[in-house]
């Protein structure tokens, strides 16, 4: 996965990179894939910038000597210009441009990328920003702190981490203990740390970067998961600026939707309601289930025997898990499932970024499968990921954010074949578990899950 689709860019965007571990790499990074793809890219530093950093750029103008006419000529002709304050003859060194240059790059013909390197983090993984960083113009729409991930276990202290004792203050850690998820969690979230200064409406995507081996990807998985329990967090991703593909893996929040506003036509009964060991209702097990699987919320769309389904699923509830919540289709008796699904979607927040469509018939639905398509969306940001068994293709499917509309705007009677066709490519999932395939669409398919579930073949 490269880095501009990990960060989802939305056109010209003015995105700024703070913190340590690899600002630089990831700045040039992003306007070589926005290059590639026939767009333009303004680099830029609102601080300083150095020798060998400048000569990265494919060309470089001092700001106040070059026109909007040689900017735009130097574009068209390489994509790609970096812009910087005055260059001390003797070092090399260039001072960074003023917040009010922005808006001037922005505005250029053909609206380019602007990226820009905001402050300072003297070649450190780590760091806590000064009382006079980061330099972010108000323009700014998304804010990048990125934190190296050689930083984890290393002791915090001056030598891997730049102003430790100000980031032990911060996060309220001892000195000189070892770096870990939760530390960097805590900083990059931190308003005086990760968050200081960013423009009201920008989106923060954190970067952990210099992420090799499976250590260094286990603790960036971890901090990836602190970081979402902050709201003013849009996503996380993790990778490393200097490998092919540079990303790995980008995390954002998902929620599931849950499929309950069926009227059961083949059962005779509201099978939602059906006994269930786990959770007391079938509907209660799904909720339950889903509630221990790492997603942001559940939301359960209800329509016949609404009431009758709503307190089931309140019941259910476990306190101190993932919020769950149900919302009513109007239109149950008239649609099919592809209505539901879009009520479910519109529910959601802006903030998260996909949804797990569970059938509300799956009270076997296997925590280890909901793992897999979750991890699976994480490295490659597929519009859809779909369970397969025996090559058979089952539930629950994922949908990612970019195909919603093309999902909403489908007829109210569309069925599931036509939902993933109007969403595009399918990442296919092996999974070594039937469940996904096994659906209580009947008396006789209810009493067999029941019999598998009284026999410990299922829970």
């Amino acid at each position: 996965m490269n880095l501009s689709q990990a960060l989802r860019l939305r056109g010209p965007e003015v995105v700024a990179f703070v913190g340590g571990g690899g600002k630089t790499s990831a700045m040039f990074q992003l306007a070589a894939e926005i290059v590639a793809a026939g767009g333009r890219v303004v680099t830029t530093t609102t601080t300083r910038i150095f020798a060998d950093q400048i000569s990265l750029a494919p060309a470089h103008f001092e700001a106040a000597t070059a026109s909007d006419a040689v900017l735009n000529a130097a574009l068209d002709r390489l994509g790609h210009i970096l812009v910087i304050g005055q260059v001390d003859s003797s070092s090399g060194k260039a001072l960074g441009v003023s917040p009010g240059e922005i808006g001037r790059l922005r505005g250029l013909p053909g609206q380019p990328l602007v990226l820009i390197e905001a402050d300072g983090a003297r070649m450190r993984p780590l760091k806590a920003p000064a009382e006079h960083e980061p330099v972010l113009p108000l323009e700014t729409t998304l804010v990048a702190p990125v934190v190296g991930a050689d930083v984890f276990d290393q002791p915090l202290s001056d030598e891997r981490v730049h102003r430790s004792a100000r980031v032990a203050e911060l996060v309220g850690a001892q000195p000189g203990t070892p770096v870990t998820p939760t530390i960097v969690a805590r900083l990059l979230a931190h308003p005086l740390g990760g968050l200081k200064d960013v423009p009201a409406g920008a989106r923060v995507i954190p970067l952990i970067n210099k992420v090799e081996g499976p250590a260094a990807l286990a603790a960036a998985r971890e901090t990836a998961r602190q970081l979402l329990e902050h709201p003013a967090i849009h996503s996380v991703v993790v990778g490393s600026m200097r490998s092919d593909p540079p990303v790995k893996e980008a995390w954002g929040r998902v929620a599931a939707v849950v499929l309950a506003a069926g009227t059961s036509s083949r059962m005779g009964q509201p099978k939602q309601l059906l006994p269930w060991a786990v959770g007391g209702t079938v509907i209660g097990a799904v909720v339950q289930r889903l509630q221990a699987a790492g997603l942001s919320e559940v939301v359960v769309v209800t329509g016949h025997f609404r009431q009758a389904v709503e307190a089931a699923v309140a019941a259910s509830t476990q306190a101190g898990g993932r919020p769950v919540r149900s919302v009513f289709n109007p239109d149950f008796a008239s649609s099919e499932m592809a209505r539901s699904l879009a009520v479910g979607l519109e529910s959601l927040p802006s903030h998260c970024l996909a949804a797990l469509v569970v059938l509300g018939d799956q009270p076997q639905l296997s925590p280890a499968v909901v793992a897999q398509l979750l991890q699976r969306w994480r490295a490659t940001q597929a519009p859809v990921v779909a369970p397969f068994f025996a090559g058979q293709r089952g539930h629950p499917l994922l949908f990612d954010r970019s195909v919603w509309d093309l999902v909403r705007a489908l007829p109210a009677g569309a069925n599931p074949r036509q939902m993933l066709q109007a969403a595009g490519p399918i990442e296919r999932l092996e999974v070594g578990d039937d469940s996904v395939l096994r659906d209580l669409d009947t008396p006789e398919a209810y009493a067999r899950e029941v019999s598998r579930a009284e026999t410990g073949i299922i829970d």
